[in-house]
Parts: C-alpha cells; structure tokens; sequence
C-alpha cells in the first residue's frame, strides 16, 4: 500500500541533493552542441540541463522518452545525447503535439532524423513507446498541465509512464512549485503544483521517491503572480507591464524529482 503523500514528503528532506552531482562528458558536450539554438542556449541559465540530467542518471546508452517536447528545447540536448548507442523518443499528442519536433528533423535530418515520434497518451493505431522499454522517463514543466482547469488526468498520465519503464527504470520530473501552505485549488489555474502533490500521483502508480535536487530552485519566485507561472518569462503574459521586474525575478521556483520503478 502507497504511504500518504503528505507523509512521504516528510522523508525528502533527507533525499535532498547537497550539492549539484558532477555532470558526465557526454551529457556536457550534448549540452555544449552546435546545433543548438541561441534563443535556447540563453536559457540554461535558468534550466540548468547539464546539472539535471546528471541528477536524473541519463547515460547515452539509455533508451529515454521525453514526455511533451513541445517546442523542442530538451530535444536539441536528449538527441545528440543519445545518438550513439541509446535512442529517444518525444512522446506527445498525436499528431499536432509533435509539430515543433517534426519541424527539426525537416530541418536538421542529420541531427533530429533518428529521433522516434510517439503518440502520449497512448491511442490506438498510432506509434507509442513499447511497455517495459525505457531506461529513463523524463517530463519537464507539465504536470500542471494535466492538472489545469479542474481536470485531473495526471494519474492516468502517471500511470502510462510506469508502463513504459523498465523495472528498476527513471521517471525524472521538473514542475513549477507552489509552497505547501498554498491552497491547492491554485494548482487548477496558476501552472503551479505542490511536492506534495506530484509524489502522490507518482506513488500512486507504484514509483519510489528516490531523490530531489534544489538545481532548480529560484528563491526570487514567490508564485503568487496575477497570470500565475506565465507573468514570469519566458512568457511574460502581461507583455510590458513591470516587465523589468519579472525580469529581475527570472524563470520560476522548479522541484526536480527523480522516481524510480521497483525491480
């Protein structure tokens, strides 16, 4: 039986990274890629790719899924990455979902062209990553997503990445972070969700909390903004309206989790 998530946040403090883990070569020179855009380059800074794909364990033998890749920006490191000895996945809604990553291999076929679509969540006639497949699972600031507006289908999303790891596998999670004492009815609309909340539907699917890395972390977002994560960049919804002092703020307070699936 899972614990409470309320209880297993108890325990993470002790799970805390101390310090950044040292980054691998290969992850640092898929970091360091030419083929890497100047728009997402100057993100780093904030992301911190080299230091929270060491937390997560990617090698580049693995075989890693990227859940919603979106516009691409952790495709421009995890294909490179990958490209000999392991193989990647962008795993989305199908079709429109993977536009932006059907766009780089259109572009780049020599970079992005062995990169391997999925459809997420799985539908029935379109490809999906086989069951019990994967080395690493990784989601990047989308948990919110099946979250927002009063829907829940983080479990049911949980629950498919569970199936796609290999017993023993990696399921690595970077959110937006609202405090504890928040009400929790703000994750429905602020693009924001508790620890808390994001280990009970992992647990819930039947991972372990193996760890947390404060790489992520921006002390600066109090995440109480009018237009919630989005008044922050890179969106800056309220376009020029105090837009130095978001600026100033940067990027949001992001957890960084690494789950792992029992053996």
């Amino acid at each position: 039986m899972n614990r409470p998530a309320c209880l297993i946040l108890l325990a993470v403090p002790m799970l805390v990274a101390a310090t950044p883990p040292r980054v691998p070569a290969p992850i640092a020179a898929a970091v360091a890629a030419p083929t890497r855009t100047a728009a997402n380059t100057t993100r780093d800074r904030y992301r911190h790719p080299a230091e929270t794909l060491a937390f997560f364990g990617v090698k580049p033998t693995d075989t890693v899924v990227e859940i919603w890749p979106s516009g691409g920006w952790y495709t421009e490191i995890l294909a490179p990455l990958t490209a000999r000895g392991g193989a990647y996945y962008a795993a989305g809604p199908w079709e429109k979902g993977l536009a932006g990553v059907r766009a780089m291999q259109a572009k780049d076929a020599g970079t992005y062209g062995a990169v391997k679509l999925a459809a997420f969540p799985p539908e029935t006639g379109s490809p999906a990553v086989p069951d019990g497949s994967a080395d690493v699972v990784l989601t990047f600031r989308n948990v919110h997503n099946w979250r927002f507006g009063g829907a829940d289908r983080a479990r049911a999303m949980f629950a498919a990445m569970y199936r796609m790891l290999k017993p023993g596998g990696t399921l690595g999670v970077v959110e937006h972070r609202l405090p504890e004492a928040r009400d929790a009815a703000a994750e429905e609309k602020s693009g924001y969700m508790k620890i808390s909340s994001v280990i009970g539907f992992a647990t819930s699917a039947g991972f372990r909390l193996a760890g947390r890395s404060e790489v992520n972390a921006n002390p600066k977002d109090t995440a109480d903004w009018p237009e919630g994560v989005w008044t922050l960049p890179p969106a800056y919804r309220l376009k020029d309206v105090d837009r130095a002092k978001y600026a100033a703020i940067g990027e949001s307070d992001r957890m960084t989790l690494k789950f792992v699936k029992p053996r």
